[in-house]
């Protein structure tokens, strides 16, 4: 029996719209923010209290200010309007992107492949991710590594800032590193490596524990996403208000 052919886009009823606009502002919104700041190239060091914004860390280039540059200045001076964020950015960017739950937000949102679900594509036809540039896609274990690299630095800068005393902007830090992490932990990359070639989950007791609890993570991986991506963007912009003597950081111990 042929199927019955329905000349309207969808029989949904319901606002099925709003979560990929709503998506589609938020991704935008915060997208306009990362680039602003990224090209600014100030307000990223305090050094009276050594908060170094996740934007900037780690700092390699030699326009980083010296005590910032907790691994040195590995680049000479960029040139233009480029500043040291361009460095990693390519890695949070490539990790962020080949995301599984971000391919899901922007194909939606973006590319309205499809908007919602029971919902028609305006697209001709659909190619998966076999076609560059697509099949990057599969990149997402290798950007994987390098931003679990990059955490463990935004580790380091958190914990090196406790030793000029605890004020606001450490416990921020702190807890942007808290988000980074549970983010990071529950990618489906990170569930896969810990247990996801596994045959006999009995002979490997503890990979299979560590599976599970990445696996409790993988489920709120779209909520860990989106705070994640929000309490940078808010790390960055209390950094950057200190900095610039715009507030004074709260302070708890000297």
């Amino acid at each position: 029996m042929a199927r019955a052919e329905i000349a309207a886009r969808t029989l949904r009823t319901d606002r099925w719209w709003l979560p990929p606009l709503t998506t589609f502002v938020g991704l935008l919104l915060i997208s306009i923010y990362a680039a602003f700041r990224t090209f600014q190239g100030d307000f990223y060091w305090v050094d009276q209290y050594h908060y170094l914004t996740p934007m900037y860390s780690p700092c390699l280039t030699e326009e980083c200010v010296p005590a910032a540059a907790h691994f040195g200045q590995w680049f000479p001076a960029l040139p233009g309007f480029l500043t040291p964020p361009v460095i990693i950015i390519p890695f949070l960017l490539g990790f962020r992107i080949t995301c599984y739950y971000y391919r899901k937000a922007y194909y939606r949102a973006a590319w309205a492949s499809p908007p919602a679900c029971a919902v028609a594509e305006p697209h001709s036809k659909y190619t998966g991710e076999t076609r560059f540039p697509l099949i990057a896609q599969n990149l997402h274990r290798y950007f994987f590594y390098a931003a679990s690299l990059l955490l463990l630095i935004n580790i380091y800068d958190a914990i090196l800032a406790f030793g000029t005393g605890v004020g606001l902007g450490n416990i921020i830090l702190l807890a942007n590193v808290g988000l980074l992490a549970a983010y990071t932990l529950s990618c489906h990359s990170c569930r896969h490596i810990a247990g996801g070639r596994l045959k006999h989950f009995s002979k490997h007791p503890v990979r299979y524990w560590t599976w599970t609890q990445i696996s409790k993570l993988n489920n709120k991986h779209m909520q860990l996403a989106w705070a994640s991506l929000i309490f940078v963007c808010l790390t960055d912009l209390y950094v950057a208000l200190v900095a610039s003597g715009t507030i004074s950081d709260l302070r708890f111990i000297n």
